[in-house]
């Protein structure tokens, strides 16, 4: 990536000194547009599940507000599972695979404390609100991010901060961040912990250590919510791995000092703090099935017992090239845009040079400049685009990598005007923006049908 340069069309092209009121515009445009689709599409087709949810939600309804059992047309695919498990708790080992009914159930708590959510449709509606909100949340995040990386001097730094957080709203995540899932919700959780965690690298290269660290615990507790939203959250340790590291090499190379000592356990407890977004709920499935049980399950003798990785295995049919099979190349087809998106904005990244330069940083080189916190941003990305072309049931990457913003802004950079040809860098970016536009009305048919794929 080289220097940044103005061009005065930026200016013009949008509203930049109203970030958050075009944003919100485009946000609700959008999702204006989506919701019709998935409300006016035809289905069910693959499965009934949802059918018989709404027979249950209209037993216990009155006629007067049957019309209010919309929301049940955004319960499709796993959704089914978080409703269930949201509101009458985990019944099947199989729902373990899942947490985010938890955060679902805390905040159906806290609008209804005094009797609970009476019926799914209830439910998926507080699901959808949750959703809503915390998309356009996350978009805002995602655009204060970007300013920490790219900062927001100059109109061509704006946009590109502006146009990564409208990419997100158009992401091929969907109609996924508009139903009950978990994609919404931990894309806000991630992105404020990665600003969070930035913004410590700025504290640090300033020598505010007492800020720096409370920047680094507040980022790790939010990472941790965030895999309990989605577990690919956990993936968010690697930054807190990265850190250890080369605390570990400065100390073996230039000898130990308090200052990163005390730097170093920080970062250590961090990464714990992390890593517990996995393991208390490992702890109670435990508690549950291996101690208070009757019948003992085949995992609790493992080595290292979890419920997830169990559940993943044995129901799911996830595992290290499982995935690999002749059935599912129409999959591996559909990920594949994303995961060469994926791929080449990693690499992207880790080449960053360090002349980039951002107001809030001030520095042009350092564990705080622009570029090196690029490189440390796309470790998870990476890890998270080898995992899923190995091990996950590919297709969902097309919605997990939603919440990560490097390969927004691979996207963004790479048809700014300090390009040779600066037409063909916008062409590049609009072509991009219209098949993120057009795959997502499509899945938006296909997820309110109920057909594959999700």
């Amino acid at each position: 990536m080289s220097q940044l340069s103005e061009r005065p069309y930026t200016a013009k092209l949008l509203r930049l000194d109203s970030p958050v009121g075009s944003l919100t515009l485009a946000f609700l445009l959008w999702k204006f547009l989506l919701y019709f689709v998935i409300a006016f599409s035809p289905g069910p087709g693959y499965d009934t599940s949802t059918t018989l949810m709404l027979h249950d939600s209209a037993a216990s309804t009155s006629a007067s507000t049957t019309a209010l059992l919309w929301p049940l047309k955004f319960a499709r695919w796993d959704s089914v599972y978080f409703l269930h498990i949201a509101e009458k708790g985990y019944v099947f080992e199989q729902e373990w695979a899942f947490s985010y009914p938890r955060i679902l159930n805390i905040v159906a708590s806290a609008v209804r404390p005094s009797g609970g959510v009476d019926g799914p449709a209830n439910l998926a509606l507080i699901g959808v609100i949750l959703s809503h909100a915390t998309h356009y949340y996350s978009v805002l995040a995602l655009y204060s991010l970007s300013t920490n990386i790219f900062g927001d001097e100059t109109s061509t730094q704006k946009l590109i901060c502006f146009l990564s957080a409208a990419l997100h709203i158009i992401s091929p995540a969907g109609a996924f961040l508009s139903a009950p899932y978990g994609e919404p919700i931990f894309s806000l959780l991630n992105f404020v912990g990665l600003d969070l965690y930035t913004l410590s690298l700025i504290a640090e290269h300033r020598r505010s250590a007492l800020l720096r660290d409370f920047q680094v615990l507040t980022a790790a507790v939010i990472f941790a919510l965030a895999t309990v939203a989605r577990s690919n959250g956990v993936l968010s340790g690697c930054l807190f791995a990265y850190d250890a590291a080369w605390l570990i090499w400065t100390t073996l190379t230039q000898g130990p000092s308090i200052y990163n000592v005390r730097r170093l356990a920080v970062i250590l407890v961090g990464g714990c703090v992390v890593a517990s977004g996995m393991i208390v709920p490992q702890v109670l499935a435990f508690r549950e099935y291996c101690v208070l049980g009757s019948e003992s399950r085949p995992w609790c003798s493992s080595l290292l017992p979890s419920i997830y990785s169990w559940v993943q295995s044995y129901y799911w049919n996830v595992g290290l090239f499982r995935y690999w099979t002749v059935s599912n190349i129409p999959l591996f087809a559909i990920a594949a845009p994303m995961l060469v998106v994926l791929a080449k904005s990693s690499i992207w990244a880790l080449k960053a040079p360090s002349t980039l330069r951002s107001k809030r940083t001030g520095v042009r080189s350092s564990q705080a400049s622009p570029g090196a916190m690029l490189i440390r941003l796309a470790l998870p990305q990476g890890l998270l685009a080898v995992m899923a072309l190995t091990s996950y049931h590919v297709q969902i990457i097309n919605r997990i990598a939603s919440g990560y913003p490097v390969w927004y802004w691979w996207l963004v950079s790479s048809a700014m005007p300090n390009l040779q040809d600066p037409q063909k860098g916008r062409r590049g970016l609009v072509l991009a923006a219209q098949a993120m536009v057009a795959y997502a009305l499509i899945q938006a048919v296909l997820f309110g049908s109920f057909l594959p794929p999700a």
